[in-house]
């Protein structure tokens, strides 16, 4: 019997037998991340009105050097080539943009919405071959648990920075007392969706539970791969939704810095 050879058909860029508006959500995703990259690379390069007296921007923390009384070595150093730009966002926001550059969940979105590689699930796109993430530039992704490490240390600085958020200078005894206002929840909760963020990361499942061959005989590491696991689930939630809070965190700190909010008290 002679064997008849089948091939599957190419489809042509966006050609698809799917009846749904399959092009909302990558529509919806780079509309999103458009917006989050094109305001974070401004604030960034601002350089000022980022703290307003115990809030600091996320975005630039850990102050290691800057103008502002949260900087940890004084400000810009006199050894700082005067033609390059200088702003305190850009010694640490590569950390925490690496992280979510190279994030699995983003990679799928990202990829999509951008390249259409694919536009989506059983859409043709624009390219005949799949060079996957073994070459030049795209095998720089491999760094993501490396960016989780450094995260990790953000997260702590800025859960600290939340908690600086809670203690206010009193104009008129000049004691710092506790204190919550807007901008006091504002970080927390920045810090909150941040963590489900982090601690729900691929590369976090693999760092509390790839150690060992066989997880039920490691009860602790059983328990924390699976906590890790439950926050896994709503990965893309948490994605969003921090970067929404991380966004607007430095957009009150900014307005309230420049006089256009006023910070309103609680306790």
């Amino acid at each position: 019997m002679n064997g008849a050879q089948s091939t599957i058909p190419r489809r042509s860029f966006g050609q698809t037998r799917r009846a749904d508006v399959w092009w909302t959500q990558p529509l919806l995703v780079f509309v999103g991340l458009s917006i989050f990259i094109v305001y974070s690379t401004w604030a960034a390069f601002q350089g000022r009105d980022y703290f307003f007296g115990n809030y600091v921007s996320p975005f630039y923390s850990p102050e290691i050097f800057g103008d502002s009384p949260h900087s940890w070595f004084g400000p810009k150093p006199e050894w700082w080539p005067g033609w390059l730009i200088f702003s305190p966002a850009l010694l640490v926001l590569w950390a925490p943009g690496g992280f979510r550059l190279t994030c699995y969940y983003y990679r799928g979105a990202y990829y999509k919405a951008f390249w259409s590689d694919p536009p989506s699930c059983t859409v043709g796109e624009p390219r005949k071959t799949y060079w996957g993430e073994n070459s030049f530039p795209l095998i720089l992704q491999n760094v993501h648990r490396y960016m989780l490490f450094l995260s990790v240390f953000v997260l702590i600085i800025l859960a600290f920075d939340a908690w600086k958020a809670m203690w206010f200078a009193d104009a008129a005894t000049g004691r710092v007392v506790f204190g919550v206002g807007v901008g006091t929840l504002v970080l927390a909760v920045n810090v909150v969706l941040l963590s489900g963020y982090l601690f729900g990361c691929h590369s976090m499942r693999h760092v509390v539970g790839g150690w060992t061959d066989q997880l039920s005989r490691a009860p602790l590491g059983l328990s924390t791969y699976n906590c890790v696991s439950c926050l896994n689930r709503r990965h893309m939630v948490w994605a969003w939704t921090s970067l929404f809070s991380v966004g607007f965190a430095d957009l009150y700190v900014r307005l309230c810095s420049m006089g256009v909010w006023s910070d309103l008290r609680i306790l």
